[in-house]
């Protein structure tokens, strides 16, 4: 991670650092080698209270920094939904705050599936956040291209 990007996510060391009841660690990997890192978090809604009770949370997601800007992030976010069902079968939807100011996470989360919700998140680590959400039962629907003006 480059310091700019700590400040959004923390790094790996912190995470484990700061383990919490209800949060799971689990990897991102890709030619057998890890990629990236993200939590999950069966008590979101316990810290959020705008997300409904039962939904999971996508916590402190980060890919490696030599490994950005090729895709991964998003392709990761696309798996969520399947490697939640068989994980989480219970959850029916998962949310993530992001912050306004991290314009290359928002992309990713919007090409892998998610939607913002119109709501914010004052209480950000690092400023306001947008809180979305995607379903793990999705309906059925055609591949959307969401262009993006600059590279990440």
């Amino acid at each position: 991670m480059s310091p700019d990007q700590i400040k959004f996510s923390g790094t790996i060391a912190e995470a484990f650092e700061a383990a919490e009841d209800g949060v799971g660690f689990h990897g991102i990997f890709l030619d057998r080698g890890a990629v990236g890192f993200f939590k999950i978090d069966r008590a979101y809604s316990d810290r959020y209270p705008l997300v409904p009770f039962g939904a999971l949370g996508l916590r402190a997601f980060m890919v490696d920094l030599d490994r950005q800007g090729q895709g991964i992030a998003a392709r990761a976010v696309q798996a969520l939904p399947a490697y939640l069902a068989r994980h989480y079968p219970l959850a029916t939807a998962h949310y993530l705050t992001v912050n306004k100011i991290n314009p290359c996470a928002i992309r990713a989360y919007l090409k892998g599936g998610f939607i913002d919700t119109g709501e914010k998140w004052p209480l950000g680590n690092a400023g306001p956040q947008h809180v979305m959400r995607m379903s793990l039962n999705p309906p059925k629907r055609s591949s959307q291209h969401h262009p993006s003006s600059e590279a990440c």
